[in-house]
């Protein structure tokens, strides 16, 4: 795993300086600690930070193709390339190292942008061809590896794999996009599709850009999506065979590594089915690596343990405080745009616990988008059948009069929150899963911005561009158009970038075998019913690993990782929700009133309201704002 960056001029072919790309690269240094590396030609120039995971001595980078004619820098791994390696020598390529790198090359001097179509894995990449003058930028197709892109005065893009590789230009502008603002309200993330900063943009997943001296660059092509639009035929013990050979697939090309390697292991359904599968196929004990709280109600380490000793891992677990928001600060800069998912404190603890014993960890990140185990989508699928019954012009005026009146009650489970089941039902299937996944919704958002955002904002709504998402979805029902938004746009806006940013931060590679595309391809096309039963979510997954796993580790309730956020502002946070409501970063730009900042604080101190989500989205917006100095 590693670091990118680098400057192209497609304007005027202009010298760069590789002081300037070096340091760019090395404010990406946590993502590379083991070498580092930086290549200029006219007009381009290449940074590199490498965190040596296979062929430890033998692929620097920036590497350069066997015939000279092509460089790149590399992030990520590519899980086939021995196979490809075989397939390129037979056509007569040569090489020089026994790592994925040169393989991309080579792959590219046969096939250009088609090679990416024979990649397998997780990856972005700058490949500089000599030849062609061209620049190529591509992102793995579900966007496990980040890429962010500037354009800057006189014609030249900067590019790095995160966001302060760009800060570390003396000609980025820190202006702060309001749209950002309002997608981060939202969601408690910046989608893909934006960025915190005006003239920033992020490579999208599946897409990939070419540009060219002397050229205006066009915009993003994709390359790689899933469809829902397709039914696998046959039973459900046909379909159970071909889940598990493909999770084995996916489990079995990700165990490639010449450093130590393990898993973290939760004791849910989907870390527990990698360690599963990674034991089956390992011929030592696996290390797997757990993070337990001192409050019991929260705690799963007992699951965690429970699977550990039935399949006699080398288990590590650390339990800590629930009390984790010393870490608030470092959170903020390894995030650099402002990121609410309070589960990063957590996967931070257990990405440097993994750390102290592996190089790189497996984790089970993307069934629940893949397979259904979200419980909103659950909600959803219901909801969409009550919508096929009963026409909008029924449902809008009568669930509609009857949400906006109906009293709030966040502190109740989902079924029981009947004002968002309501409010949702009178919306169509796109608008009403919007609203069940997002933090605050429209008229919640309008009553805490100021003038100023009100006005810059102006009729754009952050929704939009989700159910946009849904509505074009290759898709053939309402929760194929649920899980595919859930794929493309959650997905590699909060999950992946949670877990890509807290594993660099601590050195550690994490890889995620559920994200294999064969396999979501195939969980795609998956009859609803093996996907969704009554309330049980993931079905065919769970069906399928019965024979591994107890019940209680399948079949129990779905919970991840707990942080007691409504506690910590009536609490030890109780100042700093104060403080936040008073912030000049957030009410000195007009971008909040602070009146309603302070109404939303007393209120949740008090008890009389639940607001701890969104003071902790408050509180790590200006906290992100402290660390990115924006300029005026």
């Amino acid at each position: 795993m590693c670091g990118i960056a680098g400057i192209f001029h497609y304007e005027t072919v202009k010298p760069v300086d590789p002081r300037r790309v070096e340091r760019m690269a090395d404010a990406l240094a946590h993502r590379g600690p083991d070498g580092s590396g930086v290549w200029t030609a006219p007009g381009v120039g290449l940074g590199h930070r490498r965190l040596s995971v296979i062929d430890l001595e033998g692929s620097p980078q920036p590497m350069h193709s066997a015939d000279g004619r092509a460089v790149i820098v590399f992030n990520g791994e590519i899980y086939n390339y021995r196979e490809l390696r075989r397939e390129l020598i037979q056509d007569g390529a040569q090489f020089h190292t026994d790592g994925d790198t040169e393989v991309i090359l080579a792959a590219w001097r046969k096939w250009g942008p088609d090679c990416l179509h024979r990649l397998e894995g997780m990856f972005v990449f700058a490949l500089y061809d000599c030849d062609r003058r061209q620049l190529f930028l591509a992102r793995d197709r579900l966007g496990v590896k980040p890429l962010y892109l500037a354009r800057l005065e006189g014609g030249a893009l900067a590019f790095a794999s995160e966001l302060k590789g760009l800060l570390a230009h003396p000609l980025l502008r820190r202006t702060i996009d309001p749209l950002a603002i309002e997608d981060y309200m939202t969601w408690g993330y910046v989608p893909d599709h934006r960025s915190v900063l005006k003239g920033v943009e992020k490579l999208a997943a599946g897409h990939f850009l070419l540009l060219e001296h002397g050229r205006t660059p066009e915009p993003q092509r994709q390359w790689w999506d899933v469809s829902f639009a397709e039914r696998e035929k046959g039973g459900t013990r046909d379909l159970s065979a071909q889940l598990l050979h493909r999770m084995r697939e996916g489990v079995g090309s990700r165990m490639v590594a010449d450093v130590p390697l393990g898993a973290f292991l939760s004791g849910g359904v989907d870390s527990s089915s990698v360690v599963v599968l990674m034991s089956e196929a390992s011929n030592s004990p696996v290390t797997t690596c757990s993070i337990g709280f001192d409050v019991e109600s929260v705690d799963e380490t007992r699951y965690a343990r429970q699977v550990a000793e039935l399949f006699a891992t080398d288990h590590h677990e650390r339990i800590v405080s629930a009390d984790q928001f010393d870490a608030i600060d470092s959170i903020a800069a390894i995030f650099d745009e402002p990121f609410a998912d309070a589960s990063a404190l957590p996967t931070l603890r257990v990405c440097q616990l993994a750390r102290e014993h592996v190089t790189v960890a497996l984790s089970g990140d993307g069934a629940d988008e893949a397979f259904a185990g979200y419980r909103r989508q659950m909600f959803h699928a219901r909801e969409e059948q009550a919508r096929s019954v009963l026409p909008s012009a029924l449902r809008q005026p009568l669930f509609g009069s009857l949400g906006k009146v109906w009293p709030k009650a966040d502190w109740a489970p989902r079924p029981l929150r009947a004002k968002s089941t309501l409010l949702a039902l009178s919306a169509g299937g796109e608008a009403g899963y919007a609203r069940a996944l997002a933090i605050l919704a429209p008229e919640q958002r309008k009553a805490l911005y100021g003038d100023t955002m009100l006005r810059e904002r102006g009729e754009y709504r952050a929704e939009q561009s989700f159910e946009e998402t849904m509505r074009d979805a290759p898709a053939r029902s309402g929760l194929d158009r649920a899980q595919y938004a859930d794929l493309k746009f959650w997905l590699p806006g909060d999950i992946l970038t949670k877990t890509d940013r807290t594993s660099m931060a601590a050195g550690l590679e994490a890889r995620e075998p559920l994200l294999d595309h064969r396999l979501i391809e195939f969980a795609a096309r998956l009859p609803q019913r093996q996907r969704l039963r009554g309330t049980t979510g993931k079905w065919l997954l769970k069906h399928t690993m019965e024979r591994y796993l107890p019940e209680d580790i399948l079949y129990r309730r779905k919970q991840g990782f707990v942080t007691p956020l409504a506690e910590w502002f009536r609490g030890p946070l109780a100042g700093e929700a104060r403080a936040v409501a008073a912030s000049e970063l957030l009410t000195g730009s007009g971008w909040f009133a602070r009146k309603a900042l302070s109404r939303f604080a007393d209120d949740h101190i008090s008890g009389r309201s639940d607001h701890g989500r969104v003071l902790w989205q408050l509180l790590m917006l200006e906290r992100s704002l402290r660390h990115l100095a924006p300029s005026a």
